[in-house]
């Protein structure tokens, strides 16, 4: 399995072997900046080429024990990871007893927290992920934070065992701005609402000054996944241009704080060819590569036409399968947009018309957004540009659910290579047979039922769950998700999300002892990291870090080579 990346990367490898047989061209000398910095439409690192195998953690800096962050981020080190995602934001709406927290919204007002269970443990993981040559890439705020139905000072349904902290979700977010200070109480007052963007600036500043000159931060992240939709409902007037435009303001505010940091959005890498666009790509877009660039040409932008010709190579290539599920559940109906969304292009999947109010090129092209991101996460959204196609869990059409990523990473390189900046998968992942029951979306609080029960989401609707894939499946996807960003040029492929066992509990805390689902009192055995669905604790995963360890070594190998 791992052979088939080691040919793909060596494929790469040979194309400046056969160049060193003519003149060597002159590459320009890079700036020996210690911050990650642009060269060239690359990433570039004390005055090299930087790519990177990354992986997610956003439970990291509110561990109990700063020797439980450290033992991490070794693990993490000896896998070949060499950036770690996690959160920078904790908002609660009343102090806790236990554990951290760093923002207080209470009273329409909010408050810092800068003690040692605050703003301190955002240092700590910086100074020790330092001492393990790893770069932190912190995220401002999350699109999805969803609270018990009716809303209640709970920050999850009353049933639920999950202690605070325990699911990726529940940190707080923009919701919890919007419950605060909203008028309407719709989730895109985020975007648009001058008080709650007053609130939140104020914390990005504290947030961002306190790391403007640490180069051990990679970067800023405004959001994780924004999106017009979440919890809450949406209003009828938000589109591409509202989050494009909130994109810009805020980028420009962060980088008026810290000019040392790059800056990228964290949306989920939605295309819409067809929506109004308030930035002009390029005009000359760098469809060849510079000398020492790994990148080649990938066609360009993704336009109308070119988004038609996939529909219909999509629909060809569905009825060549013969392992296609005619039966198979279509998941596009539980995680599109709410209904009060507005689709931009007709005839296509809500990945690329528009419809979560996302136009990740027009985004790139914002001046101040230094990096495109995008996601891939198959078990809660299809990324199908086809919307008859029938797609549904992974489990139930694995070959399809694999090139459809690859097809996805494809596309997002192609659209970032239009605009000359680099690009981050900062999140990929399926969930495991041994997953399921822990499964739990970014717009649920509760795990997931076993297979064929039909469970009640937050946000209000229900869905049947798949089986969840192989370990042997989970890795086979991996490979090659690996192995199509590689080819592509892709400089950063995070995965989600890493595990660590054998922590510290501390009563009311997230990490108290974890069996089945069941939180426990202090010392109840199992001393777990958050799984929501795609940990990899007793499920192969001495297998996945050697899958991401070989990758890194492979993105290593090609940039050393290209650089000769």
């Amino acid at each position: 399995m791992l052979t088939s990346f080691w040919l793909a990367a060596t494929a790469l490898i040979t194309l400046p072997a056969y160049a060193a047989a003519t003149p060597t061209p002159t590459v320009p000398k890079r700036d020996a900046s210690p911050f990650v910095s642009l060269q060239n439409g690359d990433f570039s690192l004390n005055g090299g080429k930087f790519s990177f195998v990354g992986t997610n953690a956003y439970w990291l800096p509110y561990l109990n024990s700063d020797d439980d962050i450290a033992n991490t981020l070794a693990n993490m080190s000896a896998s070949g990871i060499t950036v770690v995602r996690t959160w920078a934001f904790n908002d609660v709406t009343t102090i806790p007893t236990a554990g951290s927290w760093l923002q207080l919204i209470q009273n329409g007002a909010t408050t810092i927290n800068n003690g040692a269970n605050g703003l301190q443990r955002l240092d700590t993981i910086v100074q020790l992920a330092a001492q393990h040559n790893i770069y932190v890439l912190f995220s401002l705020t999350n699109n999805w934070n969803p609270v018990a139905i009716p809303a209640t000072p709970a920050r999850r349904d009353t049933a639920s065992p999950l202690p605070r902290n325990y699911l990726s979700n529940d940190y707080g977010g923009m919701d919890a701005y919007v419950r605060a200070f909203g008028t309407t109480q719709n989730h895109d007052e985020f975007y648009t609402n001058p008080t709650i963007r007053s609130f939140f600036e104020k914390y990005v500043q504290a947030i961002v000054s306190r790391f403007a000159s640490n180069p051990h931060v990679l970067a800023w992240e405004l959001a994780n996944d924004p999106r017009c939709n979440s919890t809450l409902p949406q209003t009828g007037t938000c589109t591409t241009n509202t989050i494009t435009q909130w994109t810009a303001d805020l980028s420009a505010f962060v980088r008026s704080i810290d000019p040392n940091h790059l800056v990228s959005s964290g949306d989920h890498g939605f295309l819409c060819p067809d929506c109004t666009k308030l930035f002009a790509l390029p005009a000359k877009p760098a469809t060849s590569p510079v000398p020492g660039s790994s990148r080649r040409s990938l066609g360009g932008a993704l336009t109308k036409a070119r988004l038609l010709k996939r529909i219909a190579e999509e629909r060809r290539a569905a009825k060549r399968s013969a392992k296609a599920d005619p039966n198979a559940i279509q998941i596009r109906g539980r995680w599109a947009a709410s209904s009060q969304a507005k689709r931009q292009v007709s005839g296509v999947g809500p990945a690329f018309d528009g419809s979560f109010g996302v136009d990740s090129q027009d985004i790139l092209s914002v001046p101040d957004i230094g990096f495109g991101s995008f996601q891939l996460l198959p078990d809660q959204n299809s990324y199908a540009t086809d919307p008859s196609s029938v797609i549904g869990p992974p489990s139930n059409n694995f070959g399809e659910t694999l090139q459809q990523g690859v097809s996805w990473i494809q596309a997002q390189a192609a659209s970032a290579q239009a605009v000359g900046k680099p690009l981050v998968l900062t999140e990929f992942g399926l969930v495991t047979q041994e997953n399921i029951p822990f499964f739990v979306p970014f717009n649920a609080t509760e795990p997931a039922a076993p297979a064929g029960v039909t469970r009640k989401r937050q946000s209000d609707a229900a869905g049947t769950i798949g089986t969840g894939v192989t370990d042997e499946q989970r890795d086979q996807a991996y490979t090659a998700w690996l192995e199509a960003g590689l080819a592509a040029g892709i400089q950063g492929m995070v995965q989600y999300q890493w595990s660590s066992q054998g922590l510290v509990p501390a009563v009311g805390t997230f990490i108290q002892g974890i069996i089945n689902g069941q939180a426990q009192s202090s010392g109840g055995g199992i001393d777990q990291s958050p799984n929501d669905g795609y940990g990899t604790l007793g499920q192969g995963q001495a297998e996945e870090q050697g899958i991401l360890q070989t990758a890194s070594q492979n993105i290593t190998t090609v940039e050393v080579l290209l650089r000769r």
